[in-house]
């Protein structure tokens, strides 16, 4: 970031005169692209707003949460570099504990890290026509988006406008303080890790969700884990893979869970999909609940996953980014109890590039 760009980060006045200059140019411009023009983050950038079309929110957050089962239907928006997930549906069954929490809806299905949510802001945004698009936005502390709520038709807005001012900051501040996030941990070395280990503690997970402990108790990436695992446990897929399971699954009909997420939030779908539309590098789910948008160009790895429950082998896909991020992650919905549907395992073991996997 360049002298002239730190300055104007520490200017809410000065960021907000610049974002209205490029909106004049471009009024489409989404706040994430403006932000990186400008140099600033979206959190700083939404910030300059405070006073005019924004209100600084206090946290702790997971109360706003807690509050919102109360202003019905919503659209829920989670993202990270790669890929975009919007969800429509209503908050229920919130629990959130200190460091974690749930949203177990149906249709809002969240898992939440609460220790990443460090500035919040209500926003009115003007559209084209007059209308307002109103929304709830939280950050963490490098500025970066971790969970959006936006208002709909059938939200009661009565009660958004009373979870707003319950949850005023007492200072409305034009500006945030940000730092750059840390830099994740390397890799150990491959010869560091205990490969027979961790393919035996694999071969006997019980649950999907014992994986991260696996990975965090011995000290192995993500990324690594597969490459290492053998192909009882992980082979590669084409880096189509993410075009060719959506296409087929809306040819099918093959209900799925689609994970997005970044430190602060995963946002999940389950059910199927049918509106398929590439444009550019996007790959788009254009459905009337469940938006997907992912940057197919992003794809620089992508694995079919095997992981054994007490419920039989979960199979799942798993795509990374050029710097070892998982971005996405999808799965055959399955409920509690019962085996992985055939038809589900049968189209992601489609995808297995069998020629790189033998390499």
């Amino acid at each position: 970031m360049t002298r002239k760009n730190e300055a104007l980060g520490d200017d809410g006045a000065a960021i907000r005169r610049a974002w209205d200059d490029l909106l004049r140019a471009e009024p489409r411009l989404r706040p994430v692209d403006a932000a990186g023009r400008l140099g600033v983050t979206e959190g700083q950038l939404l910030a300059s707003r405070v006073g005019e079309r924004a209100v600084a929110l206090s946290g702790p957050y997971a109360r706003i949460l807690q509050e919102l089962p109360a202003v019905g239907e919503v659209m829920v928006l989670t993202r990270n570099p790669s890929a975009v997930h919007e969800k429509v549906g209503r908050f229920d069954k919130v629990e959130i504990g200190p460091g974690h929490g749930l949203v177990l809806n149906h249709d809002i299905d969240l898992r939440l890290f609460m220790g990443q949510w460090r500035h919040g802001f209500a926003l009115e945004q003007p559209l084209e026509g007059g209308a307002v698009r109103h929304s709830l936005q939280f950050f963490d502390g490098a500025g970066v988006a971790v969970h959006k709520v936006f208002a709909r038709a059938d939200t009661d807005m009565a009660q958004w406008r009373a979870i707003i001012d319950r949850h005023r900051a007492p200072e409305q501040k034009d500006t945030i303080a940000v730092r750059p996030r840390p830099a994740p941990p390397a890799d150990l070395a491959d010869d560091m890790i205990d490969v027979e280990t961790m393919r035996s503690t694999w071969a006997d997970l019980q649950d999907t969700h014992d994986f991260f402990g696996m990975l965090r108790d011995l000290r192995v990436g993500r990324r690594q884990a597969l490459r290492l695992a053998g192909p009882q446990f992980a082979e590669r897929a084409g880096l189509d893979s993410v075009v060719r399971l959506r296409e087929r699954a809306a040819e099918t009909g093959v209900s799925i869970m689609c994970f997005v997420g970044n430190p602060g939030c995963i946002q999940i779908h389950t059910g199927p999909v049918s509106n398929i539309r590439a444009m550019g590098p996007w790959i788009n789910v254009m459905d009337p609940t469940f938006n997907l948008h992912l940057r197919n160009d992003h794809v620089a790895d992508a694995w079919v996953v095997r992981k054994p429950t007490s419920d039989g082998v979960v199979t799942s896909l798993e795509v990374f980014d050029a710097k070892n991020g998982n971005f996405a992650q999808f799965f055959g919905e399955r409920k509690p109890g019962s085996e992985e549907r055939r038809e589900w395992r049968d189209l992601v073991e489609s995808l297995v590039d069998r020629e790189t996997s033998a390499a």
